[in-house]
């Protein structure tokens, strides 16, 4: 059976989303619809990107990932469908693609071009939706689009390395539903210059000096309760996507607050790991 996945920043409240599902299902009643997110914020790219990759490799090959995020039609906003690791992507050329492919070349690129269709103000689903279902169907990309190579490549979030490989500086990328706080410094870069270094990650004015491989690595199961760290102290860890993550124990953003919100950290904020 054919699926098709839905990542935007539509939210609930509104039409769209039930439109789009209703477009899919008159045009192919069988297909599977998956939605990833409708949650992203507003416009953003790096979040959407984040939450992309890291969901679509639990899909089998020959997936359709329509993404509905900044795709109004420009010409600097292509519409593109994108074959890369087995999967399609169709979405805009506003970089979310190039961060998705950041370490895979993509198989095809092709620029959408339909006959006698006006893309308007709701492009995912007077295009997308065309684009999805005649690739889940087994169509060509060469019959919808023509070979396209100018992929927008966004790097702006890129970590930095200095200090003669004594520093790394990184941002934040992603606070999820837990308030915990995603970076962009990958475990692959931070193994690479840590070379069995001690070090300090500094979040404002937050130091911690043990990346921890799970949440409850910060409890130390052998001391008494009341001498253990647990629930409301912060730890950093490498997430189930290789990311650095800060976090509080067991903290719930819609009481007592999160990381974004106990430290004091936003979307794009600095975070440095100095080697020692």
């Amino acid at each position: 059976m054919a699926i098709i996945t839905l990542t935007t920043d539509f939210g609930y409240k509104d039409h769209f989303v039930g439109a789009v599902k209703g477009t899919i299902l008159g045009s192919l009643p069988e297909v599977n619809i998956v939605d990833i997110s409708h949650a992203i914020s507003p416009f953003n790219i790096q979040e959407c990107a984040y939450i992309l990759k890291n969901a679509y490799r639990s899909f089998p090959e020959g997936t359709v990932h329509i993404v509905g995020v900044d795709s109004e039609l420009s010409p600097e906003n292509q519409h593109i469908v994108v074959q890369v690791d087995g999967h399609y992507f169709v979405s805009a050329n506003n970089g979310v693609i190039s961060l998705i492919t950041s370490e895979i070349t993509p198989e095809k690129v092709v620029e959408i071009q339909l006959p006698n269709t006006q893309s308007g103000s709701f492009p995912v689903l007077n295009v997308f939706v065309q684009v999805a279902c005649h690739i889940a169907r087994g169509g060509k990309l060469e019959v919808i689009g023509k070979p396209f190579d100018a992929l927008k490549e966004l790097k702006e979030f890129e970590p930095r390395v200095s200090n003669d490989g004594r520093t790394i500086s990184g941002n934040v990328i992603y606070i999820d539903n837990y308030g915990n706080v995603v970076t962009n410094i990958q475990r692959s870069l931070f193994e690479a210059y840590r070379n069995g270094r001690d070090y300090e990650l500094t979040a404002r004015t937050t130091k911690i000096k043990e990346i921890q491989k799970s949440y409850n690595g910060i409890i130390n199961f052998d001391l008494d309760r009341s001498q253990r760290k647990g629930p409301g102290d912060a730890l950093a860890l490498f997430n189930s996507a290789g990311y650095i993550e800060l976090a509080i124990y067991k903290s719930d953003l819609n009481s007592v607050g999160g990381a974004s919100t106990l430290l004091g950290l936003n979307y794009r904020d600095i975070v440095t790991i100095n080697f020692s």
